[in-house]
């Protein structure tokens, strides 16, 4: 599946509500309300000043996915945060993905990538290993990974 990276500059978050099933929301943040709450997300989920958040889009145009980039213990680190994908957007397409979410990070000045995956998400897991992510630690079912942005050349 072709993906095309739309940056989020209005912080709008109804494409990712209208992604979102109720059953979804706690695998993407496990704190979060059921329903969506659009405010609740702006005020803690993603209110750091530092947040930029983006969608992605398929060949027609339309939202598939979602992700956020938090910067980390300084403006070269970038955390990836509420990873998400529509249902018919998965399945083949974490390198897509994981290349746009590191494109995205190099824009916005970093040089490192980290971010958490539950041990037990397997797909997940094994496609940022695949990717070249380290595994850094492992800490309450979750794996701490990292990636040095400037050791991959940009496509």
């Amino acid at each position: 599946m072709a993906l095309t990276l739309r940056r989020n500059r209005d912080r709008d978050l109804a494409p990712l509500a209208a992604m979102l099933s109720d059953a979804e929301i706690p695998l993407l943040n496990p704190n979060a309300k059921v329903p969506f709450d659009e405010m609740e997300w702006h005020q803690k989920w993603l209110g750091d000043r530092e947040d930029v958040s983006f969608y992605l889009q398929d060949a027609a145009g339309r939202d598939v996915g979602f992700f956020a980039l938090r910067e980390g213990v300084g403006p070269e680190v970038r955390h990836l945060t509420y990873v998400y994908l529509v249902e018919e957007a998965r399945g083949g397409a974490a390198a897509e993905l994981t290349s746009h979410v590191e494109q995205a990070a190099r824009d916005l000045g970093a040089l490192t990538l980290t971010l958490k995956v539950e041990v037990d998400n397997a797909p997940a897991h094994n496609a940022y290993l695949s990717a070249g992510y380290e595994e850094l630690s492992r800490r309450q079912g979750m794996a701490t990974m990292r990636l040095d942005l400037e050791e991959r050349p940009t496509e």
